[in-house]
């Protein structure tokens, strides 16, 4: 017989071997696959789930040189005369001169190739030294947009309706008619277009785009033993001796023909050069 004292031993050893199973029993640490994390922008950071970018030329290229503009924008050009009939040749001559072979400050910083005032103008703007100190200038998105304004801007206005009645490839017209209607306040500025688009052979782009309709503008034959003098605009890169090969001119004639102490000469300045005597 078990006496009580012998059942009260059993029973606190076996409720001791219980208590101990229940305490080291381990935890369940089976793995499940966690949920797809949620990433939420934290304050400052707003760039976790930035949208794709809209693709838009808004800056014209790096230009290297004036034939360098030329091939890329002679195209823009072209498309402009046919559509609004004004010359791609006095187009691209304009945006040369204007805008520095597309260097300048108006065309860096605003797409601003024609030098074109703000005049009314309700976008945006850029103030730049001209005439006078800090006037306003249109500003564009593009390039493209400028060339198009241009050309805007030149059908739009009664005071150079008179350009439109003269022939598409009368670049010589064209160049007098724009300063005779106010565009440039330079008495220079004819002869500084015919000569770069002379020097650069910018009328192939009218032809180009008028094809069998382009009729080339007759001038008037010098008289006997007149000198034709001629003109070339500095452009980047030029020297006196460049412009002597170029037009089998020596540079003192060059320098006697304009009054030239040195051989110093300007970006933009016209000179005047001598070709033979016409027999």
């Amino acid at each position: 017989m078990i006496s009580l004292i012998q059942r009260i031993i059993v029973i606190f050893i076996f409720g001791s071997l219980v208590l101990s199973c229940g305490s080291s029993r381990k935890k369940n640490t089976k793995k499940y696959p966690p949920r797809e994390a949620v990433v939420m922008p934290s304050k400052g950071n707003t760039k976790t789930a930035e949208l794709p970018k809209v693709s838009e030329k808004t800056k014209s290229p790096t230009i290297t040189s004036t034939s360098h503009y030329i091939e890329v924008y002679k195209n823009i050009a072209m498309k402009e005369m046919q559509d609004y009939g004004i010359p791609a040749s006095i187009t691209l001559a304009q945006g040369i001169l204007e805008s520095g072979s597309g260097k300048g400050r108006l065309a860096v910083q605003a797409n601003n190739h024609f030098g074109i005032k703000c005049h009314g103008w309700k976008g945006g703007k850029i103030y730049h030294d001209d005439d006078k100190n800090q006037e306003c200038f249109r500003k564009y998105r593009s390039a493209e947009t400028s060339f198009k304004d241009h050309s805007e801007f030149l059908s739009g206005r009664s005071r150079y309706a008179n350009l439109f009645k003269l022939r598409k490839s009368d670049y010589k017209g064209w160049a007098k008619g724009l300063r005779k209607a106010g565009y440039a306040t330079d008495k220079r500025y004819p002869q500084k277009l015919i000569s770069l688009i002379e020097t650069y052979n910018l009328d192939d782009y009218d032809r180009m785009v008028l094809k069998d309709k382009y009729v080339p503008v007759v001038t008037q034959p010098q008289s006997k033993n007149s000198v034709n003098l001629k003109t070339h605009t500095v452009i980047e890169g030029d020297t006196l001796y460049s412009i002597s090969r170029r037009y089998g001119l020596s540079i003192e004639t060059i320098q006697s023909l304009n009054n030239l102490r040195d051989s110093t000469i300007n970006v933009g300045q016209v000179l005047k050069l001598k070709s033979n005597y016409n027999q």
